[in-house]
């Protein structure tokens, strides 16, 4: 089957002026997409700590471009073509508002009786609608105007809320944007990935599993010791269960962490010296290598070495690759994301989230940035009028936000 000439299908017909006949419909894709002003947002925007808290730790931007690296090699590997796994990668976390999950909470209070608000929903909107780049014949944006493929393979989560499978909250498409999620999605299975967002989802889970554990060791808030002792093993271990693979048990968790460990990879103490940041950086290497190799293998065994592209088959993830993610991520979150510290600033950014909406709501026609204004003029209804704070407030980086929410008082 491979990419089908439906597949480069735009949302909106290239004018011929600008269409290069010698690029590649993917390959232009992504160029788009890394000449975004979205993409570039992503550098204040908290990954784990907040952008300019430390020299060393990710942002969402630089978490972007390694998950995009990973996902493409990764991807080149089972045969899909590169281009259409890495704009995946790259636009993964683009609707992502300021301060991260945690701002994502917030917005989804803000916008619970318009149908919420979801990160990787964002990220549809953004794409066909929000970024600036090419318009419909009617005066509508057409955002990016990225073809079906890619639109396709960047949707990690292919149904509406109304339609989520039991037991998630997450979902990929505003009931605003059915059209152009009903394109994209034109002939593919209900409900089913495409190899390439498969690829895009195990890309970002190792990345952030891995990098994040460096992050919290680098910035102090980690101390490696902590892995070997059997108090805060369990405390990990519970957090992995409850939030990151329930389906597994505590047994398989603790197995996949001590494996983990086994590999060697992982140093016992990290001073900061230029020798442990080294050693620290092998082991996000080590294992980075490790988590691809394992799903590459099992999915090679199963679907044979033809390239795998679009539905022709599904990654295959061995449940002892998932546990050892899982536990990783649990880590992260354990102390890190849920440490006691954290909590007085999860509150506040809550808080400034909910103010900036607050305050764009209050006159959005001498508040909004100057290319929503169209939107708001657009819509028939407080609900729409609403949205588009959303939006707005979606947009800003951690750095605005709290520069704006200053001038507020």
């Amino acid at each position: 089957m491979g990419y089908e000439p439906r597949d480069r299908e735009r949302w909106v017909a290239e004018d011929p002026v600008h269409k290069r006949a010698d690029r590649d419909d993917f390959a232009r894709d992504r160029g788009r997409l890394i000449h975004s002003a979205a993409l570039r947002r992503l550098s204040a925007k908290t990954q784990v700590l907040q952008p300019g808290s430390d020299d060393f730790v990710r942002t969402r931007l630089t978490h972007s471009l390694e998950v995009a690296q990973i996902g493409r090699e990764f991807g080149s590997a089972l045969g899909c073509n590169g281009d259409v796994v890495e704009v995946a990668c790259l636009a993964h976390d683009i609707g992502h508002p300021p301060f991260g999950h945690n701002g994502e909470t917030a917005l989804a209070a803000v916008a619970a009786g318009i149908g919420g608000f979801e990160g990787n929903a964002q990220t549809l909107r953004v794409l066909t609608r929000l970024e600036a780049k090419r318009f419909h014949a009617d005066g509508r944006s057409a955002g990016l105007n990225l073809t079906r493929a890619s639109l396709d393979a960047a949707t990690k989560y292919p149904w509406t809320a109304a339609d989520a499978p039991d037991g998630t909250v997450k979902f990929g498409a505003y009931d605003d944007d059915l059209p152009v999620f009903a394109w994209l999605r034109e002939g593919a299975p209900h409900r089913r990935r495409c190899v390439e967002a498969e690829v895009m989802d195990w890309s970002d889970d190792v990345a952030y599993s891995v990098h994040d554990v460096e992050d919290a060791v680098a910035s102090g808030m980690l101390d490696l010791r902590a892995l070997r002792d059997p108090a805060d093993v369990d405390a990990v271990l519970g957090v992995a269960g409850e939030a990151y693979a329930p389906d597994l048990g505590s047994d398989a968790l603790g197995a996949g962490l001590e494996r983990v460990l086994a590999t060697g990879s992982v140093p016992t103490s990290f001073d900061g010296s230029r020798r442990d940041l080294a050693a620290l950086k092998d082991m996000t290497s080590r294992l980075v290598g490790r988590f691809v190799q394992a799903v590459e293998e099992a999915t090679v065994a199963v679907h044979g070495t033809a390239p795998l592209r679009r539905f022709e088959a599904d990654l295959v993830v061995p449940a002892t690759a998932r546990a050892e993610v899982a536990v990783l991520k649990a880590v992260a979150a354990h102390f890190v994301m849920r440490a006691d510290a954290r909590a007085e600033v999860y509150v506040r950014q809550r808080e400034i989230v909910r103010d900036l909406a607050s305050w764009f709501a209050q006159d959005p026609e001498g508040r909004l940035d100057a290319d929503l204004l169209p939107d708001l003029a657009a819509a028939s209804d407080d609900a729409g009028r609403l949205r588009v704070v959303v939006d707005q407030v979606a947009s800003l980086t951690d750095t605005r936000a709290l520069e704006l929410h200053r001038l507020l008082g």
